[in-house]
């Protein structure tokens, strides 16, 4: 296999928490840069790193987008970033990885891990090479200082537990590479 890569318009972030106890609030951000050395073929050589923009929050409704922005949550003025940086992956079933790895949210960094599964596999002379994968986990905000306590009729306003959904897809860059190189030393020549 040759060098693969995120596909920056195939990669998304998705986070829920409950609302009262009773509604699911979804959001995602909009900004995410992955990198990473991916061996498919030997995952345990696998090495992900992740840097989210958090200014980038959307939940479809600006007053608690700006809400979560401020210090009730992620506070974007004082950490601009959140990151996660992978140490290891294990399979777990056909298809399916664990990945653990240190998720740094407000300056505190924590161990997590992903459950990963493969969603397939495609190859087409325009789309490239590419391979779907999925994550989850579930954090507890308030181990990355997310304190916020509002509590009515005895339900919490927003939940502590955090779902973490990711889906994403890595494009195989080998043939990309040599087709530029090959462009360049052709235009060398003339």
């Amino acid at each position: 296999m040759g060098i693969w890569k995120f596909d920056p318009f195939h990669t998304q972030v998705e986070f829920s928490a409950k609302h009262l106890g009773m509604m699911t609030v979804r959001g995602h951000f909009a900004e995410v840069t992955a990198t990473g050395e991916i061996h498919p073929d030997q995952p345990e050589k696998t090495k992900v790193e992740a840097t989210i923009n958090t200014s980038s929050i959307r939940t479809h409704n600006e007053q608690r987008d700006k809400d979560l922005r401020s210090s009730n949550f992620l506070e974007i003025d004082k950490y601009p970033v959140m990151t996660f940086k992978s140490t290891k992956i294990e399979p777990a079933g056909q298809d399916k990885y664990k990945l653990t790895g240190d998720l740094t949210i407000k300056g505190v960094t924590k161990p997590i891990t992903l459950n990963v599964v493969k969603y397939g596999e495609f190859n087409d002379p325009q789309m490239g090479h590419r391979i779907g994968y999925a994550a989850e986990t579930q954090i507890n905000r308030k181990d990355f200082n997310m304190r916020f306590e509002a509590v009515l009729d005895g339900k919490f306003v927003v939940s502590n537990e955090i779902a973490i959904n990711i889906e994403g897809e890595i494009v195989e860059a080998q043939e990309a590479e040599a087709a530029a190189a090959s462009g360049s030393s052709d235009s060398a020549k003339r």
